[in-house]
């Protein structure tokens, strides 16, 4: 059987293909104050402004294209089982070749009743007000917002759990719960973190750091592997 091999990624895997997060800048999300555009509160108090924002993101991720550092992970198939836990909205981990993907904060190209969190549907145009879900209620993006619970976090802290080896990539373990799975590892399974600037975790048994920008680090880390790169 492969080892298991669990990955943690975030907004510094993408940003190499172009996307911006509010991590870039100080709580500003392509001009936006995440407060204004990312929580329960904005969408009741204005839900246009919070679906232009995010059909402007669809389009940005649309355009993207999926870099080194996705198509690395995938490589990583070759030789592991390999499960991605994504903080990331966008798809450039599937359109990288990755083939199981937990995707923590939801994705840009669904959409779900904002009374019903299980109607959920595919959308790759705009959603608008006035557009309802099969219950009648308004559609909104399936994201989950700052202040709203992560429903699938039970299940990537039992991925993590499970892990022979663990991948932190391109995140600063700042978001919780997220950043709190890395105390699901196992002491004595081997922990890679990936980043331009290593989070404080340097006390954690069996740490591997490669400071290094995604495309750069994923190509160590395969090299580490003992995986040759294409």
């Amino acid at each position: 059987m492969k080892q298991k091999l669990v990955v943690l990624s975030g907004a510094g895997i993408s940003a190499e293909s172009g996307l911006k997060t509010f991590r870039d800048t100080d709580g500003l999300w392509e001009g936006y104050n995440v407060y204004d555009v990312a929580t329960p509160g904005a969408w009741r108090r204005n839900p246009q402004m919070v679906l232009d924002f995010y059909n402007e993101r669809r389009r940005n991720v649309a355009d993207a294209q999926p870099n080194a550092a996705h198509r690395g992970l995938a490589q990583l198939e070759k030789n592991f089982d390999v499960k991605i836990i994504t903080q990331n909205i966008d798809d450039l981990h599937e359109r990288g070749g990755s083939t199981d993907i937990l995707h923590l904060h939801g994705e840009i190209f669904k959409m779900r009743s904002e009374e019903d969190e299980t109607l959920v549907y595919p959308i790759h145009g705009d959603i608008n007000p006035g557009d309802k879900a099969d219950d009648g209620a308004q559609l909104r993006p399936h994201i989950v917002w700052f202040e709203e619970p992560v429903p699938l976090i039970a299940e990537a802290a039992n991925l993590v759990r499970q892990a022979d080896i663990f991948v932190v990539i391109g995140t600063s373990l700042a978001v919780y719960p997220a950043a709190g799975l890395l105390d699901f590892v196992p002491d004595e399974v081997p922990k890679y973190i990936i980043d331009k600037t290593i989070p404080s975790v340097t006390r954690k048994p069996n740490l591997h750091v490669i400071e290094k920008k995604a495309t750069e680090g994923v190509a160590e880390l395969l090299e580490r592997l003992g995986i040759n790169s294409l």
